[in-house]
């Protein structure tokens, strides 16, 4: 605690007490479980499935607990990127339905068919190395085909769907495959009213009629969460949740969202000391004190995922002994300095906790914050918490 005198410029405090990470990233499962439920539900009132995805290990909230909250939670499948990310969600005893969808042709898909992974196909060289796989693991796969309906990035383009469900539609018939579901990814569901996404639409309606007048009942699926929480005409049979079941709201800002974040990053200060007038701050000295100031040294910086343009404009903020104050200088690979004010003005001491980003909960920093000053998307805010964050899990077993 600050002395309640004036403190000689320059005096530091630098023994920690005991207790408490030095880092930590704590993930609430409640929240989880009520963004999901909220989720789930408007999907269900439009007589669709909802998929929670947990790629990129549950987007930097730990894959494993957040399925499990999830399924909880009323949704009834799960999604991954990779064969990898696939298996360690089978390695953590989860046997939900469970789509993985981004690979390379070359791969072995016979563990993933194996473990009862479902599989989606972009191309007649995709869909002919997972099927290999299929026989290899001596069961037949069920796939997802998905079709390119506008953002260009995988899915198979409509010139080549009729060759597609050719080789499908043989795969099924010799008991290889069992075609599953016909599904594509929307490019601009966060601009509500935006005419590609009725176009993306059409052309995956385009897509399914082909497979069903080949006798095949295709689940469809194309909402993400942005269509999820603004376009029920378009939750179809099942609907893919990804940073909205985290409380990330794709649309609307914190505050006007129902949606609860479930991440908060947070630090102690390993250091306090005072500064005299005319002291520059961290490297560059684009923070220098205008008269004497506090200084909180916080162990975290850009290695760990806090970036190094977060402070580029003064604008950084954090919450420390309960108010919230600037972050003076540049954020550094391993550390950041937080301008606690004058000398008095706030008690702050070495160990004290500081909230990076939460809830927003009394005007609090959020990861949409920082997003919004970075010129990014929450997505890349909470996915790139890394380095040397402890994850920490708090399950209260309840909505």
């Amino acid at each position: 605690m600050l002395p309640a005198t004036e403190p000689v410029p320059g005096a530091a405090t630098a023994t920690p007490p005991a207790g408490g990470p030095r880092a930590e990233a704590l993930i609430e499962l409640d929240a989880v479980r009520h963004n999901v439920a909220l989720l789930s539900g408007a999907a269900a009132r439009s007589g669709a499935e909802t998929m929670v995805v947990v790629k990129a290990d549950g987007y930097g909230h730990g894959a494993p607990g957040v399925a499990r909250a999830a399924l909880s939670a009323g949704a009834t499948r799960l999604g991954v990127a990779t064969l990898d990310e696939a298996l360690a969600v089978r390695s953590a005893g989860i046997d939900a339905p469970l789509l993985s969808w981004l690979h390379l042709p070359d791969e072995d898909f016979a563990a993933a068919v194996a473990a009862g992974v479902e599989l989606s196909v972009s191309s007649r060289e995709h869909l002919a190395a997972v099927l290999a796989g299929a026989r290899a693991a001596g069961r037949p796969v069920r796939l997802h085909l998905k079709a390119d309906t506008g953002l260009s990035r995988n899915g198979c383009p409509p010139g080549e769907w009729a060759g597609l469900v050719d080789d499908a539609e043989v795969a099924a018939a010799d008991g290889t495959a069992e075609l599953t579901a016909v599904w594509s990814h929307l490019a601009r569901a966060d601009e509500p009213g935006d005419p590609s996404i009725d176009a993306q639409a059409a052309r995956l309606h385009e897509a399914v009629a082909h497979v069903r007048a080949r006798g095949f009942a295709p689940l469809r699926h194309l909402a993400n969460s942005a269509a999820t929480l603004t376009r029920p005409d378009l939750h179809l049979d099942l609907v893919r949740t990804g940073i909205a079941a985290y409380g990330l709201d794709p649309i609307a800002q914190p505050a006007d969202s129902p949606l609860r974040p479930a991440m908060t990053l947070r630090g102690r200060v390993a250091l306090v000391k005072t500064v005299p007038a005319g002291e520059g701050v961290s490297y560059g000295h684009e923070f220098v004190s205008t008269g004497p100031r506090v200084l909180a040294l916080v162990p975290l910086g850009y290695a760990d995922g806090v970036p190094r343009r977060g402070n580029d404009r003064g604008r950084m903020r954090v919450r420390i002994g309960g108010t919230i104050r600037p972050v003076a200088g540049r954020v550094c690979m391993d550390q950041f300095v937080v301008d606690c004010g004058t000398p008095g003005a706030l008690e702050v001491a070495v160990g004290d906790p500081v909230e990076l980003f939460g809830t927003g909960a009394a005007d609090g920093p959020t990861a949409r914050e920082w997003a919004d000053e970075l010129g990014t998307i929450h997505y890349e805010i909470v996915t790139g918490i890394k380095g040397r964050v402890r994850r920490t899990v708090r399950d209260g077993g309840g909505a």
